[in-house]
């Protein structure tokens, strides 16, 4: 036994040696910019509102740049990765573009120590590039639910799917699909929200 690892140990050097007198491959990290929200002028619903943080798979709550390789079959990219967890990222985005819309008396994180009328909960199942006989493009799949404090039930939920084609094939067009496909995401849902105080406010 002694003699095999002797034999085997300078075949494991040079291997090593190998892998490290490679070229070193830099990091590349992207991020979702924030987009222009035009303010609200009617008076806000008379409701607070906590965000609470956004359900994701595993893969979606880290930094990986997820795509999909088959139907059934899901990679990363090695050295493209994301700022923040995705999962992350669309939390902070729903907040941000709920309170910058001025149409609710308070918008908070559900971490904080503020009480709220309503909990805004959502899951993120897909936010991944999606590539179809050589055309690139991205899916987000993405649902918003919305709980009443005072009955514990959902009151409020609305489901959002669809693919969106990139502009080229690099990873940054990629991101930048991803972005605009999330901001047709949100509008869709909270022009939803909007609607259902809108109908069961009415007179308060």
């Amino acid at each position: 036994m002694r003699r095999m690892l002797v034999g085997i140990f300078p075949t494991l050097v040079v291997a090593l040696g190998a892998c490290g007198s490679g070229p070193m491959h830099p990091m590349h990290f992207y991020t979702l910019a924030l987009p222009s929200v035009a303010q609200a002028s009617a008076t806000p619903y008379p409701v607070t509102l906590l965000v609470s943080h956004i359900q994701a798979p595993p893969m979606l709550r880290g930094d990986l740049i997820v795509y999909r390789a088959g139907a059934n079959e899901l990679d990363t990219y090695p050295y493209h990765r994301w700022a923040a967890p995705p999962a992350e990222m669309v939390g902070a985005r729903l907040l941000w573009v709920l309170r910058a819309s001025g149409k609710y008396r308070s918008v908070t994180d559900m971490g904080s120590s503020a009480r709220g009328d309503y909990i805004v909960r959502g899951r993120l199942e897909s936010f991944e590039e999606v590539d179809n006989d050589g055309a690139v493009g991205v899916r987000v799949v993405l649902e918003v639910e919305l709980d009443s404090q005072a009955t514990g039930q959902a009151v409020w939920s609305q489901f959002y799917a669809r693919d969106e084609p990139a502009k080229g094939h690099d990873i940054a067009d990629v991101v930048a699909a991803l972005d605009r496909d999330l901001q047709e995401g949100l509008e869709a849902v909270t022009a939803g929200m909007d609607a259902y105080f809108a109908q069961n406010l009415k007179g308060k």
